[in-house]
């Protein structure tokens, strides 16, 4: 199994290999777990793509292992990494959950980059919720029906799901944005093209880091009815570039005959972290397409 691990992780951390195939080697990585899986990916900080980078370091927080918590804490200290980069490292604090990250992420609650700050308050708020209040919440509480740890838990169901009013907690920006995510996370849950646009309402907030993970859930939601809203976020090149990547990427995974030319218009974009997001997205759309490998199946549902 070392020298099994040892292959891939050479594979991951070697340039000159084509991005998507790197990527398949970190789902890998991923998926087998343990602490030279996390050493490998901890390997990759010191490459030069933001994106594979930034991707790195969600699959730690997904793992789950805290063994890489020090790893991701340097990730976040280090002012020289992509926003993007050092975002997804809070993200990923939060989702392992250690209380011992709770100090360096106080730290961050002031950051110069506001994506940063923003999810440092979030990673707090969800290690606070999974230490104090997750044990009286956890059976009140939709299912996920994806493979993913998310930054908040979903809202505390009621008898009858209400999906307007979830979409107006969603857009309510009086709400912390902890409270925004549950809502987010319960319409996700929820399902189906109606919850999926009245998400995607998001995509027109105030926020990028917010409308990056709204971006990142209709990706799960593969839903064909977002296409268009997905898009114009994507061709909007005010738009912030951790926004315009995630779009791709949701593209990518929904698939559908028309987002295949939309990817293809925007191989060659002046942000590299969206460029590597198109390669990415059309080997997602080939092969969820084909049956072959499946990114993790990340942005799958579980069968």
């Amino acid at each position: 199994m070392s020298d099994s691990l040892d292959a891939v992780g050479q594979v991951l951390n070697d340039s000159a290999k084509p991005l998507s195939d790197r990527f398949r080697a970190l789902f890998t990585l991923r998926n087998l777990g343990g602490s030279t899986a996390v050493s490998h990916i901890a390997a990759c900080f010191s490459d030069s793509s933001a994106l594979l980078k930034h991707e790195c370091a969600y699959c730690l927080g997904q793992m789950q292992d805290g063994s890489a918590v020090p790893v991701l804490v340097k990730v976040l200290e280090d002012r020289d990494q992509d926003v993007m980069v050092r975002h997804e490292a809070g993200e990923a604090l939060g989702a392992i959950g250690d209380p011992s990250a709770l100090a360096i992420l106080e730290q961050y609650l002031e950051d110069s980059a506001v994506e940063v700050a923003e999810t440092c308050r979030l990673a707090l708020d969800r290690i606070q919720w999974s230490v104090n209040v997750a044990c009286q919440e956890n059976d009140k509480l939709s299912t996920n029906p994806y493979k993913s740890v998310d930054p908040a838990p979903p809202a505390v169901k009621s008898e009858d799901v209400n999906l307007d009013q979830l979409q107006q907690d969603l857009m309510n920006t009086s709400l912390s944005l902890f409270d925004r995510y549950r809502a987010l996370f319960s319409l996700r849950n929820h399902g189906g093209p109606e919850a999926a646009k009245k998400i995607a309402t998001g995509l027109k907030d105030t926020s990028a880091l917010f409308r990056h993970e709204i971006a990142y859930v209709l990706g799960q939601m593969q839903e064909d009815s977002v296409v268009a809203a997905l898009t114009e976020n994507l061709k909007d090149l005010e738009e912030s570039p951790m926004v315009r990547h995630e779009c791709a990427e949701a593209l990518g995974s929904i698939g559908s005959d028309e987002c295949t030319p939309i990817l293809q218009q925007y191989l060659h974009d002046s942000e590299q972290v969206v460029r590597e997001s198109c390669i990415v997205a059309l080997d997602i759309r080939d092969s969820g397409a084909s049956g072959e490998f499946q990114y993790a199946n990340t942005l799958s549902k579980v069968n």
